[in-house]
């Protein structure tokens, strides 16, 4: 099972290296395919006054200093096409935000790469219509054949984020896991799936207490991995605190989700 985990952006160096530490454990699970995931830059904060980032030669730079401190593999968000390539210089997975996923420039920049790429669904899609996006990715690498193996083999994965439900909520169609594995591995990105976008007008809220529900909810459905936002102190985080679990509460959803994994022989 593929875990992604790690603090929503890059606040500090001091700050990605406490988390980073305390998700080692994660790392040693054999059954875990750990990625360590921080953002350089938060390309699509609400506010132009908000938090983004350290911008990506220091980002790159400290998740460098992650990767070769703990062994970690690295997935991050690219936003612009440019970025792909120096960034698959230190990441070993490349994620295309939601808002982006239709963006036919920066996939094929991605693809380009030999980086695993990570599409997250956007709110305003259909989860078939992400076959497209799996298709670009495929294509610019030179396979013509399309199916969940296929994409497997060749590194493309999906994200399952929610759905926009009216105005500053997200709701899950638990529908769009079954239906997007029929064409690619599928991710479920449990904490932004309790999102509550532009919340108060300024910075996007959350609620933090379903992600449990949900993460159990998607691991009896069928999932390949699963992406979680995590802080020292979710309250103190400058972006996306509101919809993050803090460390303990990882661990103990991470065990809830092996345990129906098991059941379900998975």
């Amino acid at each position: 099972m593929i875990l992604i985990a790690g603090p929503c952006v890059i606040e500090n160096r001091d700050l990605v290296f406490k988390v980073a530490e305390k998700l080692a454990k994660f790392n040693e699970m054999g059954w875990i395919d750990f990625y360590f995931k921080s953002s350089f830059d938060k390309a699509n904060r609400t506010s132009i006054s908000s938090f983004r980032g350290p911008g990506l030669e220091e980002g790159c730079k400290i998740l460098d200093e992650v990767k070769k401190e703990f062994g970690y593999k690295i997935l991050t968000d690219i936003h612009e096409s440019y970025q792909a390539a120096p960034v698959a210089d230190v990441a070993d997975a490349l994620q295309i935000p939601a808002f982006l996923c239709r963006q036919t420039d920066l996939l094929v920049a991605a693809a380009k790469t030999k980086a695993m790429v990570n599409i997250k669904k956007g709110q305003f899609l259909a989860p078939d219509a992400m076959k497209h996006s799996v298709k670009k990715v495929l294509e610019t690498r030179g396979v013509s054949e399309f199916g969940y193996e296929v994409a497997k083999q060749n590194g493309v994965y999906l994200c399952e984020r929610g759905s926009t439900f009216g105005y500053g909520n997200l709701v899950v169609d638990m529908r769009s896991l079954v239906i997007m594995r029929e064409f690619a591995p599928v991710i479920f990105d449990a904490t932004h799936s309790v999102q509550m976008p532009s919340a108060n007008g300024a910075t996007s809220g959350g609620d933090s207490r379903f992600v449990p529900y949900l993460a159990r909810a998607a691991a009896s459905v069928g999932v390949d991995g699963f992406f979680y936002e995590t802080h020292i102190n979710p309250c103190e985080a400058l972006c996306d605190g509101p919809n993050m679990l803090n460390l303990d509460a990882l661990g103990k959803n991470i065990n809830e989700v092996k345990a129906i994994r098991d059941v379900l022989g998975m």
